[in-house]
């Protein structure tokens, strides 16, 4: 697999990735709890790595090719971003908030963000489309590592780039509660819009 086409995909990944969404809102309310970032990201990690698979064994073109199985992907993911943001909205992170959270509430923040990346059709069309444009099938390498290549691609990005933002946020806002409180409302009501706007696509289409 050439290292220019692995390099051409790592820009458009970069691209996408710097784009806000649900991820970003996530992050950010995550890095508003001090030690959640690390789970936070590890969580956004699994889902997209549990993506590459899905995709690189060749279920994603089957789920894609369904608009029944789309559809439902679509309101059980919109309807979890919903109920996410809902509860971030009306109980705000702190910079103090979970400070010295426990296992259970990293593991909780984990699975969380599981559930962000992975239950998010929007993300698995992206890599429908997107991953296969950048393998070679008739390369050395079979199809299916191509693919594992570019989604590991993908997820080290997301790893870099989130933790990143999620340490920004909380550096920044550790000594402004009120900006903080402020941030976390903005980030629960944005993870609202995105799967009430997941769902609503969906139906209309």
């Amino acid at each position: 697999m050439p290292v220019s086409s692995v390099l051409a995909f790592w820009v458009v990944a970069l691209l996408l990735i710097v784009v806000p969404g649900a991820d970003w809102a996530f992050t950010i309310s995550a890095g508003l709890r001090g030690r959640s970032v690390i789970p936070a990201v590890g969580g956004l990690l699994v889902g997209y790595s549990a993506v590459t698979l899905v995709v690189a064994a060749g279920v994603g073109a089957v789920v894609a090719g369904s608009p029944a199985i789309l559809t439902g992907l679509a309101i059980v993911g919109g309807a979890y971003l919903m109920w996410h943001g809902a509860m971030t909205f009306w109980h705000p992170s702190t910079p103090s908030t979970d400070a010295e959270g426990g296992s259970s509430s990293s593991w909780n923040t984990l699975w969380t963000g599981v559930g962000v990346s992975g239950l998010n059709p929007k993300g698995l069309l992206i890599f429908l489309a997107l991953l296969p444009q950048f393998a070679d099938p008739h390369a050395n390498w079979p199809f299916a590592v191509q693919i594992g290549v570019l989604g590991l691609t993908f997820t080290l990005t997301c790893a870099v780039f989130y933790a990143s933002l999620g340490l920004f946020a909380r550096t920044i806002l550790r000594a402004r509660p009120a900006a903080a409180r402020t941030v976390s409302r903005f980030s629960g009501a944005a993870m609202v819009i995105i799967g009430a706007s997941l769902i609503a696509e969906r139906l209309a289409s």
